[in-house]
Protein backbone atom coordinates (compact mmCIF):
# COMPACT_ATOMS: atom_id res chain seq x y z
CA UNK A 1 0.00 0.00 0.00
CA UNK A 2 1.38 3.42 -0.95
CA UNK A 3 1.71 6.25 1.56
CA UNK A 4 -1.18 8.11 -0.08
CA UNK A 5 -3.39 5.01 0.04
CA UNK A 6 -2.45 4.36 3.65
CA UNK A 7 -3.21 7.95 4.67
CA UNK A 8 -6.53 7.78 2.81
CA UNK A 9 -7.45 4.54 4.56
CA UNK A 10 -6.54 5.99 7.94
CA UNK A 11 -8.61 9.11 7.26
CA UNK A 12 -11.59 7.07 6.11
CA UNK A 13 -11.41 4.83 9.18
CA UNK A 14 -11.14 7.84 11.46
CA UNK A 15 -14.26 9.42 9.96
CA UNK A 16 -16.14 6.12 10.06
CA UNK A 17 -15.46 5.84 13.79
CA UNK A 18 -17.33 9.06 14.60
CA UNK A 19 -20.86 7.56 14.29
CA UNK A 20 -19.75 4.53 16.33
CA UNK A 21 -18.47 6.79 19.09
CA UNK A 22 -21.74 8.76 19.01
CA UNK A 23 -23.76 5.55 19.29
CA UNK A 24 -21.64 4.33 22.19
CA UNK A 25 -21.99 7.61 24.07
CA UNK A 26 -25.72 7.72 23.42
CA UNK A 27 -26.12 4.15 24.67
CA UNK A 28 -24.23 5.01 27.86
CA UNK A 29 -26.39 8.10 28.33
CA UNK A 30 -29.58 6.11 27.95
CA UNK A 31 -28.38 3.43 30.35
CA UNK A 32 -27.49 5.91 33.07
CA UNK A 33 -30.23 8.52 32.77
CA UNK A 34 -33.32 6.68 31.42
CA UNK A 35 -35.31 4.24 33.53
CA UNK A 36 -35.82 1.32 31.17
CA UNK A 37 -37.57 -1.81 32.44
CA UNK A 38 -34.39 -3.52 31.22
CA UNK A 39 -31.34 -2.28 29.33
CA UNK A 40 -29.19 -5.32 28.68
CA UNK A 41 -25.46 -5.71 28.23
CA UNK A 42 -24.05 -4.69 24.89
CA UNK A 43 -27.12 -2.70 23.81
CA UNK A 44 -26.32 -0.18 21.04
CA UNK A 45 -28.79 2.61 20.27
CA UNK A 46 -27.85 4.99 17.45
CA UNK A 47 -27.89 8.63 18.54
CA UNK A 48 -30.59 9.50 15.98
CA UNK A 49 -33.14 7.07 17.47
CA UNK A 50 -36.32 8.50 18.99
CA UNK A 51 -37.17 7.15 22.45
CA UNK A 52 -38.96 9.38 24.96
CA UNK A 53 -37.61 9.39 28.49
CA UNK A 54 -41.18 9.25 29.88
CA UNK A 55 -41.90 5.94 28.11
CA UNK A 56 -38.56 4.23 28.83
CA UNK A 57 -39.91 2.39 31.95
CA UNK A 58 -42.27 0.54 29.59
CA UNK A 59 -39.48 -0.66 27.28
CA UNK A 60 -37.33 -3.75 27.80
CA UNK A 61 -34.17 -4.31 25.74
CA UNK A 62 -32.29 -7.61 26.09
CA UNK A 63 -28.56 -8.17 25.70
CA UNK A 64 -26.82 -7.15 22.45
CA UNK A 65 -29.87 -5.42 20.97
CA UNK A 66 -29.06 -2.98 18.16
CA UNK A 67 -31.22 -0.03 17.09
CA UNK A 68 -30.08 1.42 13.75
CA UNK A 69 -30.32 5.11 12.71
CA UNK A 70 -33.69 6.86 12.86
CA UNK A 71 -35.54 4.05 14.63
CA UNK A 72 -38.62 5.19 16.57
CA UNK A 73 -39.67 3.23 19.66
CA UNK A 74 -43.04 4.57 20.81
CA UNK A 75 -45.53 3.80 23.57
CA UNK A 76 -48.99 5.26 22.96
CA UNK A 77 -50.37 7.66 25.58
CA UNK A 78 -52.68 6.10 28.13
CA UNK A 79 -51.38 2.56 27.68
CA UNK A 80 -52.96 0.28 30.31
CA UNK A 81 -51.21 -1.90 32.90
CA UNK A 82 -47.76 -1.88 34.46
CA UNK A 83 -46.04 -4.54 32.33
CA UNK A 84 -43.53 -3.47 29.67
CA UNK A 85 -45.26 -2.52 26.44
CA UNK A 86 -42.28 -3.15 24.14
CA UNK A 87 -39.98 -6.13 24.68
CA UNK A 88 -37.04 -6.66 22.32
CA UNK A 89 -35.20 -9.91 22.95
CA UNK A 90 -31.46 -10.49 23.11
CA UNK A 91 -29.56 -10.39 19.85
CA UNK A 92 -32.35 -8.64 17.94
CA UNK A 93 -31.53 -5.86 15.46
CA UNK A 94 -33.95 -3.14 14.34
CA UNK A 95 -33.23 -1.75 10.87
CA UNK A 96 -32.96 1.96 10.11
CA UNK A 97 -36.14 4.05 9.89
CA UNK A 98 -38.20 1.28 11.48
CA UNK A 99 -41.03 2.05 13.91
CA UNK A 100 -42.36 -0.01 16.81
CA UNK A 101 -45.44 1.57 18.40
CA UNK A 102 -47.32 -0.20 21.20
CA UNK A 103 -50.39 0.42 23.30
CA UNK A 104 -50.78 -3.03 24.85
CA UNK A 105 -47.68 -5.11 24.15
CA UNK A 106 -45.31 -5.91 21.31
CA UNK A 107 -42.82 -8.69 22.00
CA UNK A 108 -39.88 -9.66 19.82
CA UNK A 109 -38.16 -12.81 21.01
CA UNK A 110 -34.40 -13.33 20.71
CA UNK A 111 -32.54 -12.86 17.41
CA UNK A 112 -35.37 -11.19 15.50
CA UNK A 113 -34.04 -9.11 12.60
CA UNK A 114 -35.82 -6.17 11.00
CA UNK A 115 -34.80 -4.73 7.64
CA UNK A 116 -35.13 -0.96 7.11
CA UNK A 117 -38.50 0.82 7.23
CA UNK A 118 -40.46 -1.90 9.03
CA UNK A 119 -43.61 -0.84 10.93
CA UNK A 120 -44.94 -2.85 13.90
CA UNK A 121 -48.15 -1.44 15.37
CA UNK A 122 -50.58 -2.98 17.88
CA UNK A 123 -53.27 -0.28 17.64
CA UNK A 124 -54.93 2.16 15.27
CA UNK A 125 -55.68 5.84 15.68
CA UNK A 126 -59.32 6.61 16.34
CA UNK A 127 -61.08 7.74 13.17
CA UNK A 128 -64.74 7.76 14.15
CA UNK A 129 -65.11 11.53 13.77
CA UNK A 130 -64.37 12.12 10.10
CA UNK A 131 -65.32 15.80 10.37
CA UNK A 132 -62.50 16.60 12.76
CA UNK A 133 -58.87 15.56 12.51
CA UNK A 134 -56.41 16.42 15.25
CA UNK A 135 -52.68 16.03 15.71
CA UNK A 136 -53.31 13.87 18.78
CA UNK A 137 -56.12 11.47 17.81
CA UNK A 138 -57.50 8.97 20.29
CA UNK A 139 -56.14 5.43 20.45
CA UNK A 140 -58.68 2.57 20.63
CA UNK A 141 -58.10 -0.71 22.47
CA UNK A 142 -55.84 -2.43 19.95
CA UNK A 143 -54.31 -5.91 20.31
CA UNK A 144 -51.05 -7.65 21.14
CA UNK A 145 -48.21 -8.77 18.86
CA UNK A 146 -45.77 -11.62 19.48
CA UNK A 147 -42.93 -12.33 17.05
CA UNK A 148 -41.07 -15.58 17.66
CA UNK A 149 -37.34 -15.98 17.83
CA UNK A 150 -35.12 -15.89 14.75
CA UNK A 151 -37.72 -14.26 12.50
CA UNK A 152 -36.71 -12.04 9.57
CA UNK A 153 -38.92 -9.09 8.59
CA UNK A 154 -38.19 -7.76 5.11
CA UNK A 155 -37.83 -4.14 4.06
CA UNK A 156 -40.95 -2.00 4.24
CA UNK A 157 -43.22 -4.68 5.71
CA UNK A 158 -46.04 -3.88 8.14
CA UNK A 159 -47.14 -5.97 11.14
CA UNK A 160 -50.42 -4.50 12.40
CA UNK A 161 -52.93 -5.77 14.96
CA UNK A 162 -56.09 -3.73 15.61
CA UNK A 163 -57.56 -6.25 18.09
CA UNK A 164 -56.88 -9.66 19.62
CA UNK A 165 -53.53 -11.40 19.33
CA UNK A 166 -51.21 -11.60 16.34
CA UNK A 167 -48.57 -14.31 16.65
CA UNK A 168 -45.79 -14.80 14.12
CA UNK A 169 -44.15 -18.16 14.75
CA UNK A 170 -40.42 -18.59 15.16
CA UNK A 171 -38.04 -18.84 12.21
CA UNK A 172 -40.55 -17.17 9.88
CA UNK A 173 -39.71 -14.85 6.99
CA UNK A 174 -41.87 -11.86 6.01
CA UNK A 175 -41.35 -10.62 2.46
CA UNK A 176 -40.62 -7.04 1.50
CA UNK A 177 -43.62 -4.69 1.68
CA UNK A 178 -45.91 -7.42 3.02
CA UNK A 179 -48.83 -6.34 5.24
CA UNK A 180 -49.40 -8.86 8.04
CA UNK A 181 -52.68 -8.58 9.97
CA UNK A 182 -53.16 -12.19 11.13
CA UNK A 183 -51.19 -14.94 12.85
CA UNK A 184 -48.95 -17.44 11.06
CA UNK A 185 -47.33 -20.67 12.35
CA UNK A 186 -43.60 -21.22 12.88
CA UNK A 187 -41.33 -21.73 9.86
CA UNK A 188 -43.55 -19.72 7.52
CA UNK A 189 -42.65 -17.66 4.47
CA UNK A 190 -45.20 -14.85 4.13
CA UNK A 191 -45.67 -12.28 1.38
CA UNK A 192 -48.22 -9.97 -0.20
CA UNK A 193 -50.84 -7.38 0.77
CA UNK A 194 -52.68 -8.75 2.60
CA UNK A 195 -49.97 -11.24 3.52
CA UNK A 196 -50.52 -14.89 2.67
CA UNK A 197 -48.65 -18.07 3.48
CA UNK A 198 -46.30 -18.92 0.59
CA UNK A 199 -44.12 -21.69 1.99
CA UNK A 200 -43.60 -23.70 5.17
CA UNK A 201 -40.63 -25.73 6.32
CA UNK A 202 -41.38 -29.44 6.44
CA UNK A 203 -39.28 -30.92 9.23
CA UNK A 204 -39.75 -34.49 8.02
CA UNK A 205 -38.34 -33.85 4.55
CA UNK A 206 -36.06 -31.01 5.61
CA UNK A 207 -37.35 -28.87 2.74
CA UNK A 208 -39.38 -25.71 2.22
CA UNK A 209 -42.73 -26.68 0.72
CA UNK A 210 -45.21 -24.40 -1.01
CA UNK A 211 -48.45 -23.94 0.91
CA UNK A 212 -50.59 -25.24 -1.97
CA UNK A 213 -48.45 -28.39 -2.19
CA UNK A 214 -49.00 -29.22 1.48
CA UNK A 215 -52.75 -29.52 0.94
CA UNK A 216 -52.50 -31.26 -2.43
Amino acid sequence: MSADQENGAIGEDALASIPRIGTKLNSLWLRRTYHFAEFGRGVAVHYSCDIRRSTSPEIRLGDDVYLAPDVWIDVAPGSPGLEPKIVIGSGSAIGRRSTISARNQITLEADVLLAPSVLILDHNHEGSNIEKRTQTPGVPGGGRIFIGRNCWLGIGCVIACASGDLNLGRNSVVGANAVVTQSFPPFSVIAGNPAKLIKMYDQQSGKWVRADEQHA
